[in-house]
């Protein structure tokens, strides 16, 4: 990959895309990962105004340290750059206490996730609105068009997508190209959802590296049969995650009414 043409593109279609629109800049989630680390510079680097938002709901402190730091330190390279907490922790426990209880507490943990990336969203775009910004997202190709790792209308719920046709590898290229702090690099890609520790590849059970290889062989035509051990697991888990999620990938179904049904007639 030509990593600083490839910057240097994206940067120049942020740039272009906000002037078109009749914006002022942008605005982003900073969640201590990667991905919303390189969008944000990305966003930064076209001069704009970008807002970086720190929305933490019941956040493990590494992962609030990681994005402290990068907006820290994108405000020291950037002047553009300014940085907002909004503590997301009541509001989300206000929502948790108002909901009845269900039968398996397990649906409820992954409803109650979803929840948490949806508030974030709402706090987007109520900044957004304030200041005539974009709302930025941080989805890479892998996540949004291969396993759908990602909540509908929540982190999924954005004006633009920067990075969303760059395999996470590519990501990670770009990082260190715009030379992003090591400690947001090497740590564990997680979605920061659940409270806790676990990471994207406890909750997928495969690597971001083998879910590359997985949808390149889906794309190349590739059958569950054409592998045995652990390549098999892998490029089934892909596809069981590609099938399960194809309906955050394509447009909202519509329901077409035939034209006699609406007193049309050819």
């Amino acid at each position: 990959m030509q990593t600083e043409k490839v910057v240097n593109h994206i940067v120049k279609w942020l740039k272009d895309y906000a002037i078109n629109a009749n914006v002022k800049g942008f605005t982003i989630g900073i969640s201590g990962g990667i991905d919303s680390a390189v969008t944000s510079t990305l966003c930064a680097r076209t001069g704009l105004d970008l807002l970086c938002l720190e929305m933490p709901i019941h956040q493990e402190k590494n992962q609030m340290t990681r994005a402290s730091n990068h907006i820290k330190w994108l405000q020291e390279r950037y002047e553009t750059t300014k940085r907002l907490e909004v503590n997301l922790t009541p509001t989300f426990d206000t929502f948790v206490a108002a909901v009845p209880p269900v039968a398996n507490e397990e649906d409820r943990f992954m409803s109650l996730a979803n929840t948490r990336a949806r508030l974030r969203m709402t706090t987007l775009y109520y900044f957004a609105a304030l200041n005539g910004y974009l709302v930025a997202g941080t989805g890479n190709k892998v996540e949004d068009f291969g396993v759908g790792f990602y909540t509908k209308y929540g982190d999924g719920g954005v004006d633009l997508s920067p990075i969303a046709d760059l395999l996470k590898s590519e990501v990670y290229q770009i990082a260190k190209f715009l030379e992003i702090n090591e400690e947001i690099i090497t740590a564990a890609p997680t979605d920061g959802l659940w409270g806790d520790d676990r990471t994207d590849e406890d909750q997928i059970g495969a690597s971001y590296p083998e879910l590359e290889w997985a949808m390149q062989m889906k794309e190349e035509g590739k059958k569950s049969e054409d592998f045995d051990g652990r390549e098999k697991e892998v490029f089934n888990i892909f596809t069981s995650y590609n099938n399960a999620n194809q309906h955050k990938m394509l447009p909202i179904p519509i329901c077409t009414i035939p034209s006699t049904f609406l007193g049309i007639t050819s």
